[in-house]
């Protein structure tokens, strides 16, 4: 089956999980995501020492079980009983007693994410934070200074990167590589912790097809359940789905989600400060 994407930047052919860029005049993007990993938990665990290795949530205090509120970052350590990010406190403590729970210092927090945000900007201006401890970058231009002559300049970017972080905070990162910002939101979240996945141009619906629909940047917990009700369960499920039928059983986001499922993702990467201008 082929599907066509029109847009102002170019046109995408999609055949077979494969999406063509059509527009020869313009080259596709490097985009990045850069996201800490377990970034309140990992600080906590960088600096005390005897953290290291535990289940470490960090959020309201559970008061025995009896807490109210949120947890704001579970280690690694931590997920494996099921706790996460956003899960009642109180549910957390049921799932894993034995962790070690941290009231958030955000203070230190904010300090470190500065720090991260230097690192980036060491590596392009196109700087997009969209939350304390992720990122967008745009390295189109960046290949000819950090990966001159490299065969995978977004890889060798987003490797250097990797390790400047490292160097400079002692915390890991994982960064997803693509051609526009959705896809390497998905992808950064792909094999976490301290990973790097790789999406070439060309390739990102065959990427994002086998993927569960909620990965899917803009498909929150209600989207996903309109969408498994009408059947659609894979990226791919959605890719393959009639955009003028999709906005009549789920409403007009729909319309935008075919494109988005096809990896088809035109938003510049704006910088603090660009959108005010």
């Amino acid at each position: 089956m082929l599907y066509v994407h029109k847009s102002a930047a170019g046109l995408y052919v999609t055949t077979g999980g494969r999406c063509e860029w059509q527009n020869p005049t313009v080259a596709p993007r490097t985009i990045l995501h850069v996201d800490m990993d377990a970034f309140y938990a990992a600080i906590e665990q960088r600096d005390r020492p005897e953290l290291r290795g535990k289940p470490v949530i960090v959020g309201a205090d559970p008061r025995g079980g009896q807490g109210r509120g949120v947890v704001a970052t579970a280690s690694y350590e931590a997920r494996r009983f099921g706790v996460g990010s956003a899960m009642p406190i109180s549910q957390a403590w049921r799932a894993c007693p034995h962790g070690v729970y941290v009231r958030p210092d955000m203070e230190k927090y904010t300090a470190v994410s500065r720090e991260v945000m230097d690192v980036l900007r060491g590596f392009t201006d196109a700087v997009e934070p969209i939350s304390i401890d992720e990122a967008f970058l745009d390295v189109t231009g960046s290949a000819r200074l950090f990966a001159a002559g490299r065969a995978a300049p977004g890889e060798d970017i987003a490797r250097a990167l990797k390790a400047a972080i490292r160097e400079r905070t002692q915390l890991t990162a994982s960064v997803g590589v693509a051609s526009s910002k959705m896809v390497a939101k998905v992808a950064s979240d792909i094999r976490k912790p301290d990973g790097l996945v790789v999406v070439p141009p060309g390739t990102e619906a065959a990427f994002l097809a086998p993927l569960p629909v909620r990965r899917l940047w803009g498909v929150g917990p209600k989207m996903e359940e309109q969408l498994l009700k009408i059947g659609v369960h894979t990226i791919g499920e959605l890719a393959a789905c009639d955009a003028a039928r999709l906005e009549r059983r789920v409403g007009t986001h729909g319309h935008d989600l075919v494109p988005l499922a096809l990896g088809v993702d035109h938003r510049p990467v704006v910088s603090e400060g660009e959108d005010a201008k």
